[in-house]
Order: C-alpha cells, then structure tokens, then sequence
C-alpha cells in the first residue's frame, strides 16, 4: 500500500533539514560568539591553529548540510551529487581535528587547575569522534534512500555542532546544572524535534531516528551520568597518555 510518505514530492520533505542546517550554524554563531568570535574581533583569542582549522571545517560541515537538500529543490542533482564527494573526507577532517583541539583543551584547563575534570573531558572528544563518522558513514552508505539519508547526516551533524550548545552556558550562567541543561537536554531536544515532525507529517518514525537517534540521546545521558566517575577517570587517563604521552 502506499503511504502518504512515499508519494510525497521531494521538494516537500527538503525544507525541514535545510531549516535544521541553519538552526545548527545559528548555534555555532551564538555558542561561540563570547568564547571564539568577541575574543577575535578584540584580538584577544589566544589558542593553537588547530582550533581555528576544526571551526572552520565543522562549519563548512553545517553548511554543506545546508545545501544539500537545497540543491534537491531546485533539483540540482548532479550538483549535489558532486558536492556529495566531499562529505567523507570532510567529515574525517572534521573528526581528524577534533581530538587534537580536546587534547589542547584539557592540557589548556589541567594546567588551569580543573583537575581530572580537564582530562576527562577529553574522552567525551574521543567518543564523539568515532560516533560523528560513524552517523557519517551509514548515511553514505544509504545515499539511494532518499528516506534515511539525510536522517543520518542530520544526527551527524547535530552531533558535531554538541560544543555549540554547551557555551550557551556562558550567556547563561544562572542555569544550574549546565551539564545537564546545555550538554544533554538542548542539544538532544532536535533530535527529538526530528522524531516528533517524523511522526506528525509522515506518521510514523523513520527507523533511522527511532532507533539511531534513540541511542543517541541514550549515549549522551550516559555520558552525562557517568562522566568524571572513577572509570570515566581511567579510561580518560588511558587516552590522554596515548595522545600525549611523557605528561
């Protein structure tokens, strides 16, 4: 039988993930605006080139999400398809510099006193690398399913963009729990705005989000829950040796 779903034009299902796209460089534009941008137009940043270099391919990451189901619209799918080609080695740049900038991260805040705050944060670096490509790689894997697709390429890129919503802390520093608040509810709150509007417009979830974005909101309430913790510490430890050994 036929759904709804399946005889639904493309161009009516590209707006949603273009809109979350932009959603996404919004966070990074605010997130970072007291921690990366206002230091920079002050000329006050001070930090390797490393982070300068993972900013801007994670946002070239946002914006290549961005357009994608755009060109779809305008059905530009030779363009998109060439513009496709770059998502991969993007992507593996993008998680390739992530863990150095952790890595400078938590050397920058142990030597600021954080104590094993700093090196357990690095571990969470790690686990978000590995998960980012993984979420990157099964959407290329499905790149003919038009459906699951840009499933998994939009819970990679909510992923990617997690730092964004934390330094939302900073413009408020009243909310308690930060880790909570800004590390798991905000940022996971889009994955459960994608399932909710797969369930209103298409009436049912698609597979990806249910399950895949189920276990992503359950991997990040783990590592909320777990973070910091005695074996969190250890396993963090172990990495940060490896990454950085003679410390």
């Amino acid at each position: 039988m036929t759904t709804h779903a399946q005889t639904q034009h493309p161009k009516a299902r590209s707006w949603f993930f273009s809109a979350m796209g932009l959603v996404a460089a919004l966070s990074i534009f605010v997130g970072f605006g007291r921690t990366y941008a206002a230091p920079m137009v002050r000329g006050t940043f001070e930090g390797p080139r490393i982070l300068h270099v993972h900013g801007a391919l994670a946002l070239a990451w946002v914006l290549l999400f961005v357009a994608q189901p755009l060109l779809i619209r305008r059905r530009a799918f030779a363009a998109h398809r060439a513009l496709g080609y770059v998502g991969l080695p993007l992507a593996l740049a993008v998680a390739g510099t992530m863990v150095p900038a952790g890595l400078y991260a938590a050397i920058r805040d142990s030597q600021a006193g954080l104590g094993s705050v700093a090196v357990s944060s690095l571990l969470g670096v790690v686990t978000s690398a590995i998960l980012f490509v993984t979420l990157v790689a099964a959407g290329i894997i499905v790149r003919r399913d038009r459906e699951a697709h840009p499933r998994w390429m939009l819970l990679a890129t909510l992923l990617v963009i997690w730092p964004a919503w934390f330094r939302f802390r900073h413009w408020f520093p009243n909310v308690p729990r930060p880790e909570l608040w800004f590390g798991v509810v905000l940022p996971m709150a889009w994955v459960m705005i994608a399932i909710g509007r797969d369930y209103f417009v298409r009436g049912a979830i698609h597979p990806v989000l249910l399950f895949a974005g189920t276990a992503l909101i359950v991997e990040q309430g783990f590592e909320l829950w777990a973070f910091d913790t005695p074996a969190w510490r250890a396993a963090a430890g172990a990495v940060f040796a490896w990454l950085h050994p003679g410390a």
